[in-house]
């Protein structure tokens, strides 16, 4: 059964921004995992921003929006052996959404130079 869906999209620039004016920003959003992933990429930006969006979407798609006890860079979205998205909860992030009962997290993402998406699906 669907728990949820959530949608978000962002600026690319806007995120690229905040990667280089404040310090520590990259580092509190995005796993160590998702920072090499971007930072291998031609536009690295565009890739950043896909997860943001991904990040945002989820959170709309539990019903929660921002909740003590999570914490952005504990969802990480990396690529499976097929190469499709999947996003995974980690540590204190994983224990406080625990209580709702996740059985799947479906995740797709999209960019393109000025903007990016996602979609994220929550079953239980």
């Amino acid at each position: 059964m669907i728990l949820g869906v959530g949608i978000d999209m962002i600026e690319v620039e806007r995120v690229a921004e905040k990667i280089g004016k404040e310090k520590g920003f990259r580092e509190s959003v995005f796993s160590g995992n998702e920072i090499n992933y971007c930072e291998s990429k031609a536009n690295k930006f565009e890739h950043y921003a896909a997860r943001f969006a991904a990040k945002e979407a989820f959170l709309k798609a539990a019903g929660t929006g921002w909740t003590s006890g999570s914490a952005f860079h504990e969802i990480e979205i990396m690529h499976n052996a097929k190469g499709q998205p999947e996003l995974n909860l980690n540590g204190e992030t994983h224990t406080t959404f625990q209580s709702l009962g996740i059985k799947k997290i479906s995740v797709s993402i999209s960019h393109l130079k000025s903007i990016a998406s996602a979609i994220v699906v929550i079953e239980n």
